[in-house]
């Protein structure tokens, strides 16, 4: 003969749903905070379309160049003349090399003498950036 119990245990469940909550606003929570941590130097502009390589550097110089033909260095407005003398000390030695940012509408002469004038300051090496396709 069999003695039932006078009390009936019941298994524990773990419920999932509240974890799925939590997990996912730490997801969001992460994201959020991953973007604000990225410095970006440069204006909006209308960038060409192209295919190109994602750039590998920290925080390259950029070089930004306007639809109206305005010149700004990392967001700080300069002229055709004062570029040279505003890039060298921006320069890194151990990777002089400068993200042009141009719009294109600019004008084709004003990018070239942008790069010239950069040359001049002893920027060796000139990164194109394009919007991905």
């Amino acid at each position: 003969m069999k003695l039932q119990r006078s009390r009936s245990y019941r298994h524990g469940r773990i419920e999932i749903i509240p974890m799925i909550d939590v997990m996912f606003f730490l997801l969001v929570t992460f994201m959020l905070a991953s973007l604000s941590m990225q410095s970006l130097n440069s204006i909006t502009v209308n960038l060409p379309q192209g295919n190109a390589e994602n750039l590998q550097h920290k925080e390259p110089v950029t070089l930004t160049i306007t639809k109206d033909s305005q010149l700004l260095i990392d967001k700080t407005p300069t002229t055709l003349e004062n570029l040279a003398f505003a890039l060298k000390p921006m320069l890194s030695p151990a990777d002089p090399g400068v993200v042009v940012n141009a719009d294109s509408a600019a004008p084709e002469g004003i990018v070239v003498q942008a790069m010239l004038q950069a040359r001049r300051a002893g920027v060796e090496h000139f990164l194109i950036a394009v919007k991905r396709q």
